[in-house]
């Protein structure tokens, strides 16, 4: 029998909670938000800075943010520009902020400590987008270059034997651009150097993508491989068009993720599955197609993307103006969530750790299964989407293949798929 003193006591318990719920539904925070801090699932870190660079695939941590879906699960999120992927990867480094937009290839690179950046552990336990980028040529190549490689050859070799070799830019040197970039150019038995240009037929160089249309203008390069809006904006500002878009080189390839630091991720395992599951919602509402206008303004402003909205949306609706008479309409354009999108497949971090491997980033064979392991942290993904009833698609062992006809298998002998490629630099 309860005494009158306990019967107080539970009914002050009661108003207490109830007030302070109303509190927080007056502050703005969300209505769960109590229940999963009472529960311990809060986030350990509510306030998280998130990193983007100008891209149209920063467009599920803009929309989780903008629609409140960080709110939902407890974080109060910021957004911060950066000025380009090396700043982006020192600012998730040094704390200045806790999660980012980044290319696959960063957070392997700087968990082994390459390209010249202090070794520090990061993981990729979601994947943002698949699909999406393009490598555009200069106008001057209109009708002698188009998706193949091979037409490319013979310009190389002419400007190399003038002392004047061809440009081309990417974004950075482990990561996606650069890799897409290497992979066509050497498809056509171009060879683009090694992680040190060392045996280069042409001249490989680092440009921010926001910066890629106005240093093609200057005259700066022949060729670059970034993603969107900027090839498209190169089309409409003609001075470039698309020779092939990534998804054509290898269908539904994963691109950027949202990467923590290990060290991070450690101490705050609640907060980076509540990230997750605002990004899993955010990434659904992107792949309805109605949804894309929007997604298009949205992204559009000054502080994220700063781009009209006109030079995002058609190619997010798969609608190609290919900029030399080529007009395609593409199902294989960016997504974010369908075909099992954002599962951090181990087999995406063993492929790039080949091509690392084929271009002379590592002196001797990298531990394939061990750092992708490390980085691709599927355990992380498949707890956050089970705590939210999510079924996805599990980890995938099929094989790969690519536009020139090379297959990737992911249970084979990484080293024999590395030096299988004719055009390479292995080192060690």
């Amino acid at each position: 029998m309860e005494t009158q003193s306990s019967l107080t006591r539970r009914k002050f318990l009661s108003t207490s909670t109830k007030t302070t719920a109303l509190g927080l539904l007056a502050s703005g925070l969300p209505a769960g938000w109590l229940g999963a801090q009472t529960s311990g699932e809060a986030p350990e870190s509510p306030n998280v800075n998130f990193g983007i660079i100008a891209l149209t695939d920063c467009s599920p941590i803009i929309i989780a943010h903008e629609k409140g879906l960080f709110k939902k699960y407890g974080i109060n999120s910021t957004v911060t520009k950066g000025a380009s992927w090396a700043a982006i990867r020192d600012s998730l480094s040094n704390g200045d902020i806790q999660a980012t937009h980044m290319l696959l290839g960063m957070p392997i690179a700087s968990t082994m400590g390459l390209g010249g950046a202090p070794k520090k552990p990061m993981i990729a336990p979601w994947i943002l987008n698949r699909n999406g980028q393009s490598i555009s040529l200069a106008s001057s190549l209109k009708g002698k270059v188009a998706a193949d490689p091979k037409a490319l050859k013979p310009l190389v070799d002419a400007a190399k034997a003038k002392g004047s070799p061809m440009s081309f830019a990417m974004t950075f040197p482990p990561g996606t651009h650069a890799m897409w970039l290497r992979y066509w150019l050497a498809a056509g038995g171009i060879h683009p150097g090694d992680a040190a240009g060392a045996g280069a037929d042409i001249s490989l160089i680092t440009i921010p993508p926001p910066q890629m249309v106005a240093n093609m203008q200057a005259g700066k390069m022949d060729g670059f491989c970034v993603g969107e809006p900027w090839n498209g904006k190169a089309i409409k500002d003609e001075i470039g068009f698309t020779a092939i878009n990534t998804q054509d080189i290898w269908k539904d390839h994963p691109e950027k993720v949202c990467a923590f630091t290990e060290e991070f991720a450690a101490k705050n395992p609640k907060t980076v599955k509540a990230v997750l599951k605002a990004l899993h919602e955010a990434s659904v509402w992107l792949d309805k197609m109605d949804n894309r206008p929007e997604q298009a303004k949205i992204v559009s402003a000054p502080t994220y993307i700063n781009c009209p909205p006109e030079a995002i949306l058609p190619r997010l609706q798969g609608k190609y103006d290919m900029g030399d008479g080529r007009k395609v309409r593409d199902p294989n354009y960016m997504i974010f969530s369908d075909r099992n999108c954002n599962y951090p497949q181990l087999k995406y971090g063993k492929w790039w750790l080949t091509q690392l491997r084929r271009w002379g980033f590592t002196e001797g064979a990298p531990d394939y299964e061990g750092i992708a392991k490390q980085v691709m942290r599927s355990d992380i993904y498949e707890e956050a989407m089970k705590e939210i009833g999510y079924a996805h698609g599990g980890a995938s062992k099929e094989k790969d293949t690519f536009f020139d006809g090379g297959v990737f298998d992911p249970a084979g002998d990484m080293e024999a798929y590395a030096a299988s490629f004719s055009v390479k630099t292995i080192k060690g």
